[in-house]
Protein backbone atom coordinates (compact mmCIF):
# COMPACT_ATOMS: atom_id res chain seq x y z
CA UNK A 1 0.00 0.00 0.00
CA UNK A 2 1.44 3.24 -0.62
CA UNK A 3 1.18 6.15 2.13
CA UNK A 4 -0.11 9.29 0.97
CA UNK A 5 2.60 12.19 0.49
CA UNK A 6 2.42 15.65 2.10
CA UNK A 7 1.05 18.36 -0.35
CA UNK A 8 4.72 19.62 -0.28
CA UNK A 9 7.15 16.65 -1.11
CA UNK A 10 9.13 16.28 -4.52
CA UNK A 11 8.14 14.86 -7.50
CA UNK A 12 10.94 12.49 -8.20
CA UNK A 13 12.33 12.45 -11.99
CA UNK A 14 14.17 9.52 -12.55
CA UNK A 15 17.52 10.09 -14.99
CA UNK A 16 16.55 8.17 -17.59
CA UNK A 17 19.52 6.89 -20.13
CA UNK A 18 21.82 9.32 -19.89
CA UNK A 19 23.45 9.06 -23.28
CA UNK A 20 19.93 10.33 -24.61
CA UNK A 21 18.39 13.43 -23.83
CA UNK A 22 16.37 12.68 -20.49
CA UNK A 23 18.93 15.03 -18.29
CA UNK A 24 18.49 17.83 -20.92
CA UNK A 25 14.66 17.91 -20.63
CA UNK A 26 14.60 17.42 -16.95
CA UNK A 27 17.02 20.58 -16.85
CA UNK A 28 14.77 22.75 -18.89
CA UNK A 29 11.99 21.05 -16.97
CA UNK A 30 13.14 22.27 -14.36
CA UNK A 31 13.96 25.77 -15.11
CA UNK A 32 10.23 26.45 -16.29
CA UNK A 33 8.61 25.01 -13.25
CA UNK A 34 11.17 25.14 -10.18
CA UNK A 35 9.81 27.82 -9.05
CA UNK A 36 6.17 26.44 -8.72
CA UNK A 37 6.46 22.64 -7.32
CA UNK A 38 9.18 20.54 -5.49
CA UNK A 39 11.13 18.47 -7.75
CA UNK A 40 13.80 15.63 -6.78
CA UNK A 41 16.40 14.30 -9.67
CA UNK A 42 17.68 10.84 -9.26
CA UNK A 43 20.77 10.53 -10.96
CA UNK A 44 24.31 10.96 -11.64
CA UNK A 45 24.71 14.84 -11.21
CA UNK A 46 27.84 14.79 -13.98
CA UNK A 47 24.99 13.54 -16.32
CA UNK A 48 23.22 17.07 -15.73
CA UNK A 49 23.73 19.93 -19.08
CA UNK A 50 27.18 21.69 -17.98
CA UNK A 51 26.06 24.58 -16.09
CA UNK A 52 22.82 23.40 -14.60
CA UNK A 53 22.63 24.81 -11.05
CA UNK A 54 21.82 21.68 -8.73
CA UNK A 55 21.91 20.85 -4.82
CA UNK A 56 22.19 17.65 -4.01
CA UNK A 57 20.50 16.46 -1.01
CA UNK A 58 20.22 13.00 1.09
CA UNK A 59 16.91 12.32 1.33
CA UNK A 60 13.32 13.26 -0.06
CA UNK A 61 12.44 15.41 2.77
CA UNK A 62 15.45 17.75 1.61
CA UNK A 63 13.81 18.89 -1.13
CA UNK A 64 10.36 20.08 -0.08
CA UNK A 65 8.76 22.71 -1.58
CA UNK A 66 9.56 24.88 -4.71
CA UNK A 67 13.44 24.61 -5.99
CA UNK A 68 13.79 28.13 -7.90
CA UNK A 69 17.45 28.57 -7.39
CA UNK A 70 18.98 24.74 -8.18
CA UNK A 71 17.63 21.45 -9.26
CA UNK A 72 17.52 19.31 -6.00
CA UNK A 73 19.59 16.18 -7.11
CA UNK A 74 19.50 12.90 -5.04
CA UNK A 75 23.03 12.07 -6.67
CA UNK A 76 24.50 8.59 -7.71
CA UNK A 77 27.64 7.24 -8.95
CA UNK A 78 27.55 5.90 -12.39
CA UNK A 79 30.92 5.15 -12.53
CA UNK A 80 31.80 6.57 -15.84
CA UNK A 81 30.82 10.41 -17.40
CA UNK A 82 28.18 10.89 -20.07
CA UNK A 83 28.86 10.76 -23.61
CA UNK A 84 25.56 12.37 -25.64
CA UNK A 85 24.00 9.62 -28.32
CA UNK A 86 26.74 6.66 -27.18
CA UNK A 87 25.01 4.74 -24.49
CA UNK A 88 27.48 2.96 -21.52
CA UNK A 89 26.42 -0.58 -21.00
CA UNK A 90 28.46 0.59 -17.14
CA UNK A 91 25.35 3.13 -16.83
CA UNK A 92 22.26 0.29 -16.99
CA UNK A 93 22.20 -0.48 -13.33
CA UNK A 94 22.28 2.81 -12.13
CA UNK A 95 19.69 3.65 -14.73
CA UNK A 96 17.20 0.93 -13.56
CA UNK A 97 18.05 1.74 -9.77
CA UNK A 98 16.74 4.97 -10.17
CA UNK A 99 13.94 4.02 -11.04
CA UNK A 100 13.34 1.24 -8.26
CA UNK A 101 14.72 4.44 -5.82
CA UNK A 102 11.89 7.01 -7.30
CA UNK A 103 9.25 4.19 -7.23
CA UNK A 104 10.53 3.22 -3.23
CA UNK A 105 10.27 7.17 -2.34
CA UNK A 106 7.01 7.50 -3.67
CA UNK A 107 5.19 4.43 -2.24
CA UNK A 108 6.68 5.42 1.27
CA UNK A 109 5.21 8.73 1.11
CA UNK A 110 8.18 10.65 0.80
CA UNK A 111 7.58 11.97 -2.72
CA UNK A 112 4.18 12.83 -4.49
CA UNK A 113 4.52 11.25 -7.92
CA UNK A 114 7.73 9.71 -10.53
CA UNK A 115 7.94 11.29 -13.78
CA UNK A 116 10.26 8.89 -15.67
CA UNK A 117 12.94 9.90 -18.63
CA UNK A 118 12.60 7.68 -21.64
CA UNK A 119 15.24 4.63 -20.88
CA UNK A 120 16.86 2.72 -23.75
CA UNK A 121 15.66 -1.14 -23.53
CA UNK A 122 18.43 -2.28 -25.37
CA UNK A 123 21.01 -0.51 -23.47
CA UNK A 124 19.74 -1.73 -20.16
CA UNK A 125 19.21 -5.22 -21.54
CA UNK A 126 23.11 -5.08 -22.99
CA UNK A 127 24.22 -3.44 -19.35
CA UNK A 128 22.17 -5.38 -17.02
CA UNK A 129 20.05 -7.93 -18.12
CA UNK A 130 17.15 -6.19 -17.54
CA UNK A 131 14.08 -8.44 -17.64
CA UNK A 132 11.25 -6.29 -19.25
CA UNK A 133 9.92 -5.07 -21.94
CA UNK A 134 9.68 -1.63 -20.74
CA UNK A 135 9.23 1.00 -17.90
CA UNK A 136 5.74 -0.25 -17.66
CA UNK A 137 5.60 -4.02 -17.14
CA UNK A 138 9.03 -3.02 -14.45
CA UNK A 139 6.78 -0.55 -12.45
CA UNK A 140 3.99 -3.17 -11.99
CA UNK A 141 6.47 -5.71 -11.19
CA UNK A 142 7.94 -2.78 -8.35
CA UNK A 143 4.27 -2.19 -7.24
CA UNK A 144 3.41 -6.34 -6.95
CA UNK A 145 2.59 -7.41 -10.43
CA UNK A 146 -0.46 -4.93 -10.49
CA UNK A 147 -2.82 -4.71 -13.48
CA UNK A 148 -2.04 -2.18 -15.67
CA UNK A 149 -2.41 -0.24 -19.17
CA UNK A 150 -0.83 2.60 -20.75
CA UNK A 151 -2.30 5.67 -21.43
CA UNK A 152 -1.46 8.57 -23.49
CA UNK A 153 -2.75 12.28 -22.70
CA UNK A 154 -2.90 15.47 -23.76
CA UNK A 155 -5.06 18.42 -22.83
CA UNK A 156 -7.35 17.59 -26.02
CA UNK A 157 -7.43 13.69 -25.68
CA UNK A 158 -6.96 10.97 -23.79
CA UNK A 159 -6.58 7.60 -25.17
CA UNK A 160 -5.79 3.95 -24.07
CA UNK A 161 -4.69 0.93 -26.56
CA UNK A 162 -5.83 -2.26 -25.07
CA UNK A 163 -2.89 -4.03 -27.09
CA UNK A 164 0.11 -1.90 -27.21
CA UNK A 165 3.70 -3.69 -28.29
CA UNK A 166 2.76 -6.60 -30.81
CA UNK A 167 2.09 -7.07 -34.33
CA UNK A 168 -1.01 -6.34 -35.96
CA UNK A 169 -0.88 -9.81 -37.29
CA UNK A 170 -1.39 -11.03 -33.27
CA UNK A 171 -3.98 -8.15 -32.30
CA UNK A 172 -7.08 -10.15 -32.86
CA UNK A 173 -5.96 -13.09 -31.11
CA UNK A 174 -4.87 -11.30 -27.89
CA UNK A 175 -7.82 -8.76 -27.61
CA UNK A 176 -9.86 -11.39 -25.17
CA UNK A 177 -13.18 -10.27 -23.66
CA UNK A 178 -10.48 -10.08 -20.60
CA UNK A 179 -8.31 -7.71 -22.04
CA UNK A 180 -10.45 -5.46 -22.92
CA UNK A 181 -12.85 -5.29 -19.42
CA UNK A 182 -10.10 -5.30 -17.47
CA UNK A 183 -8.99 -1.96 -19.13
CA UNK A 184 -12.17 -0.43 -19.20
CA UNK A 185 -12.44 -1.05 -15.28
CA UNK A 186 -8.99 0.28 -15.25
CA UNK A 187 -9.43 3.62 -17.28
CA UNK A 188 -13.14 4.33 -16.06
CA UNK A 189 -11.28 3.76 -12.33
CA UNK A 190 -8.26 5.97 -12.95
CA UNK A 191 -10.83 8.93 -14.71
CA UNK A 192 -12.39 9.26 -11.25
CA UNK A 193 -9.26 8.44 -9.11
CA UNK A 194 -6.50 10.31 -10.87
CA UNK A 195 -8.35 12.97 -13.02
CA UNK A 196 -11.25 13.72 -11.30
CA UNK A 197 -13.95 12.75 -13.66
CA UNK A 198 -16.81 11.77 -12.03
CA UNK A 199 -19.03 10.44 -14.01
CA UNK A 200 -16.63 8.55 -17.20
CA UNK A 201 -17.20 8.72 -20.93
CA UNK A 202 -15.59 6.18 -22.54
CA UNK A 203 -16.06 6.00 -26.14
CA UNK A 204 -14.69 2.53 -27.34
CA UNK A 205 -13.23 1.65 -30.60
CA UNK A 206 -14.00 -1.28 -32.97
CA UNK A 207 -11.09 -3.69 -34.54
CA UNK A 208 -12.24 -3.57 -37.52
CA UNK A 209 -13.09 -0.91 -40.58
CA UNK A 210 -16.30 1.08 -40.24
CA UNK A 211 -16.53 -1.35 -36.62
CA UNK A 212 -17.10 -4.35 -38.77
CA UNK A 213 -19.88 -2.77 -40.96
CA UNK A 214 -22.76 -5.19 -39.11
CA UNK A 215 -20.15 -8.54 -39.70
CA UNK A 216 -19.63 -7.90 -43.43
CA UNK A 217 -15.62 -6.32 -42.48
CA UNK A 218 -14.99 -9.22 -39.00
CA UNK A 219 -17.04 -10.14 -36.72
CA UNK A 220 -15.03 -9.41 -33.45
CA UNK A 221 -17.32 -6.26 -32.81
CA UNK A 222 -20.70 -8.25 -33.29
CA UNK A 223 -19.04 -11.30 -30.96
CA UNK A 224 -17.21 -9.85 -28.61
CA UNK A 225 -16.48 -6.08 -28.47
CA UNK A 226 -20.25 -5.16 -28.28
CA UNK A 227 -21.89 -8.00 -26.09
CA UNK A 228 -19.03 -6.96 -23.57
CA UNK A 229 -20.22 -2.96 -23.44
CA UNK A 230 -23.68 -4.43 -23.12
CA UNK A 231 -22.54 -6.18 -19.97
CA UNK A 232 -20.34 -3.21 -18.53
CA UNK A 233 -23.45 -0.64 -19.50
CA UNK A 234 -25.52 -2.94 -17.14
CA UNK A 235 -22.77 -2.29 -14.39
CA UNK A 236 -23.10 1.30 -14.37
CA UNK A 237 -20.16 1.81 -17.33
CA UNK A 238 -21.11 4.78 -19.51
CA UNK A 239 -19.60 3.76 -23.05
CA UNK A 240 -20.17 4.24 -26.44
CA UNK A 241 -19.21 1.96 -29.08
CA UNK A 242 -18.05 -0.22 -30.54
CA UNK A 243 -17.16 2.96 -33.20
CA UNK A 244 -15.40 3.29 -36.32
CA UNK A 245 -12.00 4.34 -35.30
CA UNK A 246 -11.96 6.80 -38.58
CA UNK A 247 -14.67 8.90 -36.98
CA UNK A 248 -14.10 9.30 -33.19
CA UNK A 249 -10.97 11.74 -33.23
CA UNK A 250 -12.77 15.01 -34.94
CA UNK A 251 -13.13 17.93 -32.67
CA UNK A 252 -16.72 17.51 -32.16
CA UNK A 253 -16.59 13.85 -31.44
CA UNK A 254 -13.90 14.39 -28.41
CA UNK A 255 -16.11 16.83 -27.02
CA UNK A 256 -18.42 13.52 -26.24
CA UNK A 257 -16.01 11.68 -23.93
CA UNK A 258 -13.34 11.16 -21.62
CA UNK A 259 -11.53 9.04 -22.72
CA UNK A 260 -11.06 6.69 -25.78
CA UNK A 261 -10.32 3.29 -25.57
CA UNK A 262 -8.58 1.54 -28.82
CA UNK A 263 -8.24 -2.00 -30.11
CA UNK A 264 -4.16 -1.40 -30.90
CA UNK A 265 -1.04 0.80 -30.39
CA UNK A 266 -1.35 2.68 -33.70
CA UNK A 267 -4.80 3.35 -33.83
CA UNK A 268 -4.30 4.96 -30.72
CA UNK A 269 -1.37 7.22 -30.69
CA UNK A 270 -1.52 8.29 -34.52
CA UNK A 271 -4.58 10.68 -33.44
CA UNK A 272 -2.96 11.49 -29.96
CA UNK A 273 0.46 12.71 -31.89
CA UNK A 274 -1.95 13.98 -34.88
CA UNK A 275 -2.94 16.54 -32.60
CA UNK A 276 -0.04 17.20 -30.11
CA UNK A 277 3.22 15.89 -31.50
CA UNK A 278 5.50 17.83 -28.55
CA UNK A 279 2.79 17.72 -25.84
CA UNK A 280 1.65 14.43 -25.04
CA UNK A 281 2.09 12.41 -21.85
CA UNK A 282 2.50 8.42 -20.83
CA UNK A 283 -0.01 7.56 -17.62
CA UNK A 284 0.44 4.26 -16.77
CA UNK A 285 -2.91 3.52 -15.17
CA UNK A 286 -3.81 1.17 -12.10
CA UNK A 287 -0.25 1.63 -10.42
CA UNK A 288 -0.56 2.37 -6.83
CA UNK A 289 1.24 5.69 -7.16
CA UNK A 290 1.36 8.12 -10.11
CA UNK A 291 3.47 7.60 -12.67
CA UNK A 292 3.84 9.86 -16.04
CA UNK A 293 6.57 9.85 -18.17
CA UNK A 294 6.96 12.35 -21.42
CA UNK A 295 5.82 10.76 -24.84
CA UNK A 296 9.06 10.45 -26.55
CA UNK A 297 12.32 8.12 -26.17
CA UNK A 298 16.05 8.84 -25.73
CA UNK A 299 16.37 10.34 -29.19
CA UNK A 300 20.48 9.85 -29.59
CA UNK A 301 20.29 11.62 -33.24
CA UNK A 302 20.16 15.11 -31.07
CA UNK A 303 21.75 14.34 -27.59
CA UNK A 304 24.14 17.18 -26.35
CA UNK A 305 23.10 19.55 -28.74
CA UNK A 306 21.09 21.78 -26.78
CA UNK A 307 18.16 21.43 -28.96
CA UNK A 308 15.94 18.79 -27.19
CA UNK A 309 12.19 19.96 -26.71
CA UNK A 310 11.33 20.06 -23.08
CA UNK A 311 7.32 20.03 -23.89
CA UNK A 312 6.54 16.82 -23.20
CA UNK A 313 8.55 16.78 -20.10
CA UNK A 314 7.08 19.87 -18.57
CA UNK A 315 3.29 18.61 -19.23
CA UNK A 316 4.39 15.18 -17.66
CA UNK A 317 5.65 16.68 -14.14
CA UNK A 318 2.27 19.16 -14.39
CA UNK A 319 -0.06 16.42 -14.69
CA UNK A 320 1.56 14.06 -12.07
CA UNK A 321 1.14 17.16 -9.75
CA UNK A 322 -2.22 17.42 -11.12
CA UNK A 323 -2.96 13.26 -10.67
CA UNK A 324 -1.22 13.70 -7.17
CA UNK A 325 -3.36 15.94 -6.35
CA UNK A 326 -6.57 14.66 -7.18
CA UNK A 327 -5.71 11.42 -5.56
CA UNK A 328 -5.01 13.50 -2.16
CA UNK A 329 -8.56 15.00 -2.59
CA UNK A 330 -10.42 11.36 -3.43
CA UNK A 331 -8.50 9.71 -0.24
CA UNK A 332 -9.63 12.86 1.40
CA UNK A 333 -12.89 12.36 0.10
CA UNK A 334 -13.14 8.26 1.14
CA UNK A 335 -11.50 9.33 4.79
CA UNK A 336 -13.90 11.90 5.62
CA UNK A 337 -11.84 14.90 4.86
CA UNK A 338 -8.81 14.12 6.77
CA UNK A 339 -5.75 12.04 5.10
Amino acid sequence: MTAVAAPGAPIVISCGEPAGIGPEVAADAWRVLGGDMALLWIGDPRHLPSGTPYREVTDAAQAHGPCPDALPVLARDFGAPRVPGTPNPAHAQGVIDAIADGVGLVMAGAARAICTAPISKAALIDGADFAYPGHTEFLAALAGDVPVVMMLACTELRVVPATIHIPLKDVAAALTPAVLRDTLRITRDALMRDFGVTAPRIAVAGLNPHAGEDGKMGTEEREMIAPLLDALRAEGFDLAGPLPGDTMFHAAARAGYDAAVCMYHDQALIPIKTIDFAGGVNVTLGLPFVRTSPDHGTAYGIAGQGVADATSMIAALRMARDMADARMGAAAGASGGSI
